[in-house]
């Protein structure tokens, strides 16, 4: 059974309880750090006054980058694949001219 801990985050100057397993708790500290960072680099490039709309910026920015990683990871596997069934091709072409 994972060790269950109760902890606060703060976000945008807001504190959210959280209950979570032990292994989480690294991973969300960081999350909650990084978006708050997120959050005062778009305050100071951007003249935003409403929260909401910094935080759906901050959603928009950690969405594309999923997304985009999603997209570089399919193109590297059909990449992959494709190398991957030329050797074949190459190993069995080889082993068929030693055969003969």
């Amino acid at each position: 059974m994972a060790d269950h801990l109760k902890i606060k985050l703060s976000i945008a100057n807001r504190i959210y309880p959280l209950n979570i397993s032990g292994e989480q708790e690294e991973g969300l500290r960081r999350a909650a750090q990084r978006i708050d960072q997120m959050i005062k680099e778009f305050e100071q490039s951007y003249s935003v006054r409403d929260k909401q709309d910094v935080l759906a910026m901050c959603a928009l920015q950690f969405a594309s980058q999923i997304e985009q990683q999603d997209i570089d990871k399919t193109d590297l596997n059909g990449n992959l694949n494709k190398r991957l069934l030329e050797i074949d091709q190459k190993l069995k072409a080889h082993l068929d001219s030693d055969v003969l």
